[in-house]
């Protein structure tokens, strides 16, 4: 028998599923803070590369009518993973261990009206990461430097719109905040739970958890009614209720249950063992919003592009692809930020495969 998916179903997964995102942030003992997300975009593979950015690089914001936007230079060395063979940053750390991610916000992003007398104050919402990374050390001077750009819509030719997004940064103290930007004014939230996904406002996804306070990593007791004794079927009980789509709402519940419960661990790399393990219960299917026979879905195997982990305080970058499960790492220590030296992309995977390891006992002869 087939089995007919509803009109209206469809149209529902391609309006959230195809771009949903998730950001976690986890500490360890030792004081570690760790940020991680998923990237998504439905059929779209957004190639996206590694970026290494030195220090004294030069910037210029983007604008709608091509004027020359907001310039500056780096301050601090990045890593990040641009997107659609632009030099835009999408999600990354720089030396300081300030994390920047941008994430989908589709009906709720509406930026500043563009006024083409103030360009040089102005610069793309895709520009938004890059900016950050590249000249703040800590949370409270982003704060600060994202109200001295105006930052606008400029349409991506590669998706047809201006990009609609909102930015959760982070830094080694675990201070996080959400930057939106709603009805054209800016926003900025405080965000202690260091979690994140897509529509709608932040501080409506913070109210909507008061819905699940009910959730708890400890199973729920015994039971007696009557003269009946009823024990749970088994382990997890206290997490009846927690849901399970991939709708913004649900995945942002669940970032946080999954993230306030997560094991304890004793260190920035142990703590990253963890957040791989969260993350993947975030990973949605291929198929998810495209239809059969979308061209711009052959050769992907997940919605889910790739999944980043940063050690704010060991200043190490972890991730893999669709492609690929393996972790691969990037120290920055390894890496020469120097001014002058040379801005560097690779791709994410040297081959689109996973590399196996065999284990076959080798046959005596």
């Amino acid at each position: 028998m087939k089995f007919i998916v509803p009109a209206f179903f469809l149209i529902a997964r391609s309006g959230y599923e195809s771009r949903a995102c998730t950001g976690i942030t986890l500490k360890a003992k030792d004081g570690a803070v760790i940020y991680g997300r998923t990237m998504e975009w439905g059929s779209f593979d957004l190639n996206s590369r590694l970026v290494i950015i030195p220090r004294g690089h030069k910037f210029t914001g983007r604008t709608p009518d091509q004027n020359k936007g907001a310039t500056w230079n780096a301050k601090f060395g990045v890593v990040g993973l641009d997107a659609v063979y632009k030099d835009m940053i999408v999600d990354g750390m720089n030396e300081k261990g300030l994390t920047v991610g941008a994430f989908y916000h589709p009906g709720y992003a509406e930026y500043p009206k563009y006024e083409p007398s103030r360009a040089g104050e102005s610069t793309a919402s895709t520009d938004v990461c890059q900016y950050l990374l590249s000249t703040c050390g800590t949370v409270e001077e982003a704060r600060a430097a994202i109200i001295k750009v105006r930052v606008v819509g400029v349409v991506e030719e590669a998706i047809g719109v201006a990009p609609p997004l909102h930015y959760l940064v982070t830094d080694p103290t675990g201070k996080a905040v959400v930057i939106e930007y709603l009805k054209g004014e800016l926003k900025i939230f405080d965000a202690p739970l260091g979690v994140i996904t897509n529509a709608p406002n932040y501080d409506w996804h913070e109210t909507n958890l008061r819905n699940y306070i009910n959730l708890s990593p400890v199973a729920l007791p015994d039971k007696k009614i009557e003269d009946l004794d009823f024990k749970p079927l088994g382990g997890g009980s206290g997490m009846i209720g927690l849901p399970g789509d991939f709708t913004p709402p649900s995945r942002f519940v669940r970032a946080v249950a999954f993230s306030k419960s997560a094991r304890a661990t004793k260190t920035g790399e142990e703590t990253i063992y963890e957040l791989f393990r969260i993350l993947d219960n975030f990973n949605v299917p291929p198929a998810a919003a495209e239809g059969e026979g979308d061209d711009q879905s052959r050769g992907m195997r997940s919605a889910t592009i790739w999944t980043t982990g940063y050690d704010t305080k060991n200043l190490v970058m972890y991730y893999h692809t669709q492609h690929n499960r393996r972790v691969r790492r990037l120290e920055f220590v390894k890496i020469d930020f120097a001014a002058g030296a040379e801005l560097v992309r690779s791709p994410l995977d040297k081959e689109k495969k996973q590399d196996f390891e065999d284990v076959t006992p080798i046959k005596k002869k």
